[in-house]
């Protein structure tokens, strides 16, 4: 049974979901740990650590979503495909970026506490768009 959930290729939506979720919660900690690691460390303003943690997290993201959650490309391209994916990130950044400013400088929370509650909006975000126009199967260039 865990056979088709780790190892097979994924074909089902709910098993690329499943996948999806572990690469995304390692992305997470990338992302997280390195804005943590930027601001309360180093002491960069926690938008552009944000920017630049986001970024670790779309690379890491991006590798294990290649290699583990999609096994159907849209596109044959490894070029083309990775700027899509890089454009649907850039989309998640601005919302990122426009949760975070909101939550930390209106709502006054703490910025790893606004990051948690855009990160959970970002992730389906990403999940739906990078599955139905990158990894659906449908071979276009």
């Amino acid at each position: 049974m865990t056979d088709g959930l780790l190892k097979r290729p994924a074909r089902s939506g709910w098993v690329q979901l499943f996948r999806y979720f572990w690469v995304g919660g390692t992305a997470f900690a990338v992302d997280f740990g390195l804005l943590w690691l930027l601001t309360g460390w180093c002491g960069v303003h926690y938008l552009l650590s944000a920017a630049i943690a986001f970024a670790a997290g779309l690379t890491v993201n991006y590798a294990l979503s290649v290699s583990w959650v999609f096994s159907e490309r849209t596109l044959h391209s490894r070029i083309a495909e990775f700027t899509a994916f890089v454009s649907i990130g850039i989309v998640g950044l601005g919302l990122n970026e426009a949760i975070l400013w909101s939550m930390t400088d209106f709502l006054e929370l703490h910025y790893l506490i606004s990051k948690t509650v855009a990160t959970a909006a970002v992730f389906f975000w990403n999940f739906t768009a990078r599955k139905y126009l990158l990894f659906n199967g449908k071979n276009r260039e």
